[in-house]
């Protein structure tokens, strides 16, 4: 029986931060989704689990072979893919043999099925390459195809996949959506795709308690995650209610106690009363009143326990939200004229030719092609840190682009001195009255940019270009759901979809785009390929 079983598995930083606790799991012939916000641990666990990380506690049992793609492929400037899939040598000792050099020893340990494989290991993921092809002149998108073949060759039992989809264009995604579609053996994918979530057969969500697994793909989680809230969202109002009741008992009774203390002081002034007879009473009334206040007091605690729990689980489950300030583009606005532009870095070779492109009113364009068909090389231009080889582009209005590193923050400095220097006519409580509302609250918005995760900076950058009393009428995205946790991305495009602005969008994320309602869509390599035609 194929199967990965961690019971227990913990893991501890070498300063003594606690990133996995308890963590119990049973992984077997599936596909699995592994989803949770950035730095909770999901690359840790693909390692510890793939034998890779060290200084684990816990016990893990393993039946079956594994093979871990990594995340970032990094190799010397001169390797091959070869030495990727761990081939170099026995290639080596193939072509000898081949030339009739080999020893004998070698031709008793020659896999002469090897470049045969190796070559369908390729194949299944499209990449036009083979063994000899050097890994320095493949692209980013490439080289995670080929990362990912390395992975395929090894013919485990598991396959792990740790964002597999990272720097592809669309069809590097569609390649690698084929491949875990005619997947049959054991697959855990670390990714916040979407649209490859949706492949799964399960998704296992960890978080700081631990590891939950929910049975089907992405939407059915999420529908679980629904129902989760709703339950959550109802435990929390009953607690509020009994809260209140019990708050309402108190006061009845406080009054009551008073009343009755009141009148029998009357009484005990008027001497109504034998003086025995009334301090017993006083004293019954001392015993009895202090054993109900106590009574009402654990009540009172276990009522607002019960209320934090509530509170603490829905703010859990609850997406994020962020609240951009309207911008007031009209719809009849002209925003951007681009008329027979031409793009690149050497006049001789451009990346664009004789684009034309106007954008009125808050129209929401994505800017789509292959790796290396121009895309961020446009956006550079329309932003002004390059000029055009030819032609015009003229903005109409405000713009502010934001890139996949948000670099227009200064890493050195606050997110509040980076908010201020970028809206230098907003007062200290309208600065952190906006931070606030980009979920940068008190101290938080003390903290240096360059400390951030990637979410988080993103939804600063957001907060100091777009939450100042005047927002830019035009804001440009370059591949803004890199590197973010789904939970980030959903706020993002939370607060895209009520942006009453124009959009101009790069991104190879369709679920992204769909969710901020893209209307329009320029192609650049089939306008560069129209263009070789003629």
């Amino acid at each position: 029986m194929v199967s990965i079983t961690a019971s227990g598995l913990s893991w501890t930083t070498p300063d003594g931060q606690m990133v996995l606790k308890g963590i119990d799991l049973r992984l077997s012939r599936e596909r699995v989704g592994l989803v949770g916000r950035n730095g909770v641990g999901k690359t840790t666990l693909l390692q510890i689990l793939a034998g890779l990380g060290d200084g684990a506690s816990g016990t893990i049992s393993i039946e079956g072979r594994i093979s871990l793609m990594r995340q970032e492929v990094q190799i010397d400037a001169a390797a091959t893919i070869a030495d990727l899939f761990g081939a170099r040598d026995a290639i080596a000792t193939l072509r000898r043999a081949e030339a009739g050099q080999a020893t004998v020893e070698e031709l008793g340990d020659i896999d002469w099925t090897l470049e045969d494989r190796l070559g369908k290991a390729l194949a299944k993921v499209e990449l036009d390459a083979d063994g000899a092809t050097a890994i320095s002149a493949l692209s980013g998108g490439q080289r995670t195809r080929a990362a990912l073949a390395a992975a395929i060759f090894q013919q485990a039992d598991f396959i792990f996949l740790d964002e597999p989809t990272n720097n592809l264009d669309r069809d590097g995604r569609a390649a690698v959506l084929r491949f875990v579609d005619s997947w049959t053996k054991g697959m855990v994918v670390v990714s916040h795709d979407r649209e490859l979530l949706e492949k799964m057969d399960a998704i296992i969500e960890l978080t700081t308690l631990g590891a939950s697994k929910y049975g089907g793909n992405w939407s059915q989680y999420r529908a679980r995650k629904a129902a989760e809230l709703t339950a959550a969202e109802h435990d929390l109002a009953h607690a509020l209610k009994m809260r209140g009741s019990i708050e309402r008992k108190m006061q009845v009774a406080n009054e009551r106690k008073a009343r009755r203390d009141s009148a029998g002081a009357r009484k005990a002034a008027r001497g109504d009363l034998p003086r025995i007879l009334s301090g017993a009473r006083k004293n019954a009334a001392e015993g009895s009143g202090g054993s109900g206040a106590r009574l009402a007091e654990r009540l009172s605690d276990q009522a607002g326990e019960a209320v934090s729990t509530a509170q603490a689980k829905v703010e859990v489950l609850q997406r994020l939200s962020i609240v951009l300030p309207p911008t007031r583009l009209h719809s009849d606005r002209t925003v951007l004229d681009i008329s027979a532009m031409a793009v690149g870095y050497a006049p001789d070779e451009p990346l664009i030719r004789n684009l034309d492109l106007t954008i009125v009113g808050p129209e929401r364009i994505a800017i789509t092609g292959r790796n290396g068909s121009g895309k961020s090389t446009l956006l550079k231009v329309l932003s002004g840190e390059l000029a055009p080889l030819s032609g015009r582009a003229k903005l109409h209005v405000s713009a502010a682009m934001i890139d996949q590193q948000v670099s227009f923050l200064d890493p050195e400095r606050t997110i509040l001195d980076n908010f201020r220097a970028l809206n230098p006519d907003a007062n200290e409580n309208t600065c952190r009255s906006i931070l606030a509302g980009f979920l940068f609250r008190a101290d938080a918005a003390l903290q240096s940019v360059g400390t951030l995760s990637g979410g988080q900076m993103l939804r600063a950058g957001l907060a100091c270009r777009l939450g100042g009393p005047n927002p830019p009428q035009l804001l440009i995205l370059d591949e803004p759901t890199n590197h973010l946790d789904i939970e980030s991305v959903q706020a993002v495009e939370d607060a895209l979809d009520a942006y009453d602005g124009a959009l101009l969008v790069v991104s190879h994320d369709e679920t992204f785009l769909g969710n901020i309602s893209i209307e329009r869509r320029i192609d650049l390599h089939a306008m560069s390929a129209r263009h070789t035609d003629h």
